[in-house]
């Protein structure tokens, strides 16, 4: 029995998905979250085999509570099923710690086979994202393109003179995940503390003075 965990801040998804996958004897949905924050309560409690996340959800959004469960050290396999394809949400996500990423309009019996492989420990990933990652690591990069997008906000932030729990509130996302965030900024700027990183993002073309 795979006991699985949906993500998602439309309830006709969440409730789309729970029937489907309820009408298959393997796999048993224990619960449903509506935002990131509720998707990391829920995985502790339950500690779900695979956990269905989209990305754009309000307050939390899915990529940070991915960062999250794996700073907690939560277990369960994070597969990505979102509407988004890009380089800008792929690549993050990948990084955070998603097992796989598929999106919306894949068939059933791909999404079934797909959280089979998740709960596995294998890696899934829709036709359409495995070339997004090979562009991704084909292409010279652009300067803007060096850091993800929550990455550079968490960067604003702390250029603009906010403290990492002052930023995390802003984010809603925990001081820890700031934490993980600014680690990354510095391995990928070649930094090793926050005020290096502001002057070499500046020096980059990464921040605009304001």
């Amino acid at each position: 029995m795979i006991r699985l965990l949906i993500a998602d801040d439309h309830p006709i998804v969440r409730d789309g998905l729970s029937g489907m996958f309820a009408a298959e004897p393997e796999f048993e949905v224990v619960g449903q979250a509506g935002d990131g924050a509720e998707a990391i309560r829920l995985a502790e409690a339950l500690q779900p085999d695979v956990i269905l996340m989209d990305l754009q959800m309000p307050g939390m959004n899915g990529l940070d509570a991915i960062s999250e469960l794996a700073e907690r050290g939560v277990r369960s396999r994070v597969l990505v099923l979102t509407t988004y394809d890009t380089d800008g949400y792929v690549v993050p996500a990948i990084e955070a710690g998603a097992t796989g990423y598929l999106l919306k309009d894949a068939p059933r019996d791909e999404l079934l086979r797909a959280v089979r492989s998740a709960a596995e420990g294998r890696s899934v990933l829709a036709p359409s994202v495995a070339n997004t990652l090979m562009n991704h690591v084909r292409a010279p990069r652009a300067p803007e393109l060096l850091l993800s997008p929550r990455e550079l906000e968490v960067l604003q932030l702390v250029a603009g003179g906010n403290t990492n729990r002052e930023a995390a509130r802003h984010l809603f996302i925990s001081e820890a995940t700031v934490k993980t965030h600014l680690l990354n900024i510095y391995a990928k700027l070649d930094v090793s503390d926050r005020a290096a990183a502001v002057a070499e993002a500046y020096n980059r073309g990464l921040l605009k003075p304001s």
